[in-house]
C-alpha cells in the first residue's frame, strides 16, 4: 500500500466511529462491473455496493439524469412539489401493479420504518388497541439498524446491548408454515414482514408456496403483507419485483438500494387496503423525494424493468452458477448454492464455517470485490448489467483467490 492510501485509511481508523472494518484499499473510481483503487489496481466487482449499483458504475444514464438536475434543483422539501418525485411516483405504482400510493425517503431501514409505522396505525385506525398489532417477522432477516427495524430483524446480533426494544414483534422461522399458522391463533397479528429472498441472513429464498401460505393467512385473520424487497427488488431475481415468483399481491412493498443505482433513496409502495391510513402530518421526511435521487431513480427504474436488463440476469445468473459449480467440482468447497437470478449464496462446507471473511481478504487480493452474507455464505450479487467478459474474468479470480484460499 502506497503512503498515500496508507494515509487515507488511517484517517478512517482514527475518525470514523469504528462500527466498520474496511478492507485494506481505497477505491478511486469505476466503470461496468470494474473499479480501480488508488493505486491503479483494477477489480471485478461481485458486490455492487451491497446489491446497490445494479447498472453498475458510470451508467451514462444515470450519469446524465444526475447532472442535468445538479444544473436545476437539488433540494425543496415536501413543502414545495418538483417534477421528479412526482413522476417517479407515478411509474412505481404503475410498475408495481399493487400499489396506490408512495411514500419517498432516503434509505431502506427508513422505507421499512415506515412500514411498520403504517401497519400499527392501520391496526389502530381498525380499532385493535396496541397488544394486537403484533408483526410477525423471520429469523434470519435484516430490515435494518433503527430501533425499530433493527427489533424487526429477527437476529439478536444485531440488537445486542440495545434494550430496550421497542414491543410489538414475533419471530418465526422462515418457510414454517406450522408455526406461522399457529402464531395466527394468537389473534393478536397486524401484519407478517419478510424478504422473499432473505439477503444478510445467507440468501436463502422463500420455500416454494411460502408467501402464498402467508398471504391465505393474512386474508383470513384480516393482516397485512408487508415485503422487504429492498435487496431482492428491482430486477435481482430476473423480475422487476421479486414476489412476482411466488404469484401474491403484498399490502407494502419496501424498496431502496438498486432504485437508486447508487444515490441514496427509499419508498415504501402502498397498497389499496393502506394506502390512505397516513393523513397529513402523520409521518414526514426532510429529504425524502429530493429532486436529485427522484430524478436518478426514474432513469434507475425504467432501466432495470427493460427487456435487456432482465434478460442479462436470467443468462449471467446461468453462467455464474456454472462457473461455481465447475469451481467446486476441483476445489470442493461449497456445500451449497442457493439463490434467484443474480442474488447468489454460496455456503461453505463445514471444514471452511466461519471462514467467510477470510475468503473475502482473498479475493480482494486477487482482484476481486466479494460480500459474505453471515460467517458461512459467499454472497454473489454482481451488477444486473455485467457482461460476458466481466463475468468469466470474476470467475477467473475467484477461482484463484479460492484455490490460495484452500492451499493455505
Amino acid at each position: 500500500m502506497h503512503a498515500h492510501d496508507a494515509t487515507l485509511t488511517d484517517l478512517g481508523k482514527r475518525y470514523w466511529l469504528p462500527v466498520y472494518k474496511p478492507r485494506e484499499l481505497v477505491l478511486d473510481h469505476g466503470k461496468g462491473a470494474r473499479v480501480w483503487d488508488t493505486e491503479g489496481r483494477d477489480y471485478v466487482d461481485f458486490g455492487a455496493g451491497i446489491a446497490v449499483n445494479a447498472l453498475g458504475h458510470q451508467d451514462p444514464d444515470l450519469v446524465d439524469a444526475l447532472t442535468a438536475q445538479a444544473h436545476k434543483l437539488w433540494h425543496a422539501s415536501n413543502v414545495f412539489y418538483t417534477e421528479p418525485p412526482l413522476r417517479l411516483a407515478e411509474e412505481l405504482v404503475r410498475a408495481s401493479h399493487f400499489a396506490e400510493r408512495v411514500f419517498l425517503c432516503n434509505s431502506g431501514a427508513e422505507a421499512n420504518e415506515a412500514a411498520i409505522k403504517l401497519v400499527r396505525k392501520w391496526a389502530a385506525s381498525k380499532g385493535r388497541p396496541p397488544e394486537r398489532r403484533i408483526i410477525i417477522t423471520f429469523r434470519g432477516s435484516f430490515h435494518g439498524r433503527t430501533l425499530a427495524t433493527v427489533t424487526a430483524t429477527a437476529q439478536p446480533k444485531y440488537q445486542e446491548g440495545y434494550e430496550p426494544l421497542p414491543a410489538g414483534f414475533r419471530y418465526l422461522d422462515f418457510n414454517d408454515v406450522a408455526a406461522l399458522e399457529a402464531a395466527f391463533d394468537a389473534g393478536d397479528i397486524a401484519a407478517v414482514m419478510l424478504e422473499p429472498v432473505q439477503g444478510e441472513g445467507g440468501v436463502v429464498p422463500a420455500a416454494a408456496g411460502f408467501l402464498r401460505c402467508v398471504r391465505e393467512l393474512c386474508d383470513q385473520h384480516d393482516a397485512l403483507l408487508v415485503l422487504d424487497e429492498i435487496q431482492c427488488g428491482m430486477g435481482r431475481t430476473g423480475t422487476l419485483f421479486a414476489h412476482t415468483h411466488d404469484h401474491v399481491t403484498p399490502d407494502i412493498v419496501t424498496l431502496a438500494k438498486a432504485l437508486g443505482g447508487g444515490f441514496p433513496i427509499g419508498a415504501m409502495l402502498a397498497g389499496p387496503k393502506v394506502a390512505e391510513v397516513m393523513q397529513y402530518g402523520a409521518h414526514g421526511t426532510t429529504f425524502g423525494g429530493n429532486p436529485m435521487a427522484a430524478a436518478v431513480a426514474r432513469v434507475a427504474l425504467a432501466k432495470l424493468a427493460s427487456p435487456a436488463v432482465l434478460m442479462n440476469v436470467e443468462r449471467q445468473a446461468n453462467d455464474l452458477r456454472v462457473g461455481l459449480a465447475r469451481i467446486n467440482q476441483e476445489l470442493n468447497v461449497f456445500a451449497e448454492v442457493r439463490g434467484r437470478g443474480l442474488m447468489i449464496g454460496a455456503v461453505l462446507i463445514d471444514a471452511h464455517a466461519g471462514k467467510a471473511g477470510a475468503i473475502l481478504d482473498h479475493a480482494a487480493a486477487h482482484g476481486l470485490l466479494l460480500l459474505q452474507a453471515g460467517p458461512n455464505v459467499l454472497r454473489f450479487v454482481p451488477p444486473l448489467t455485467i457482461t460476458d467478459e466481466e463475468l468469466a474474468d470474476g470467475l477467473a479470480r475467484l477461482h484463484v483467490a479460492l484455490s490460495d484460499f484452500a492451499a493455505g
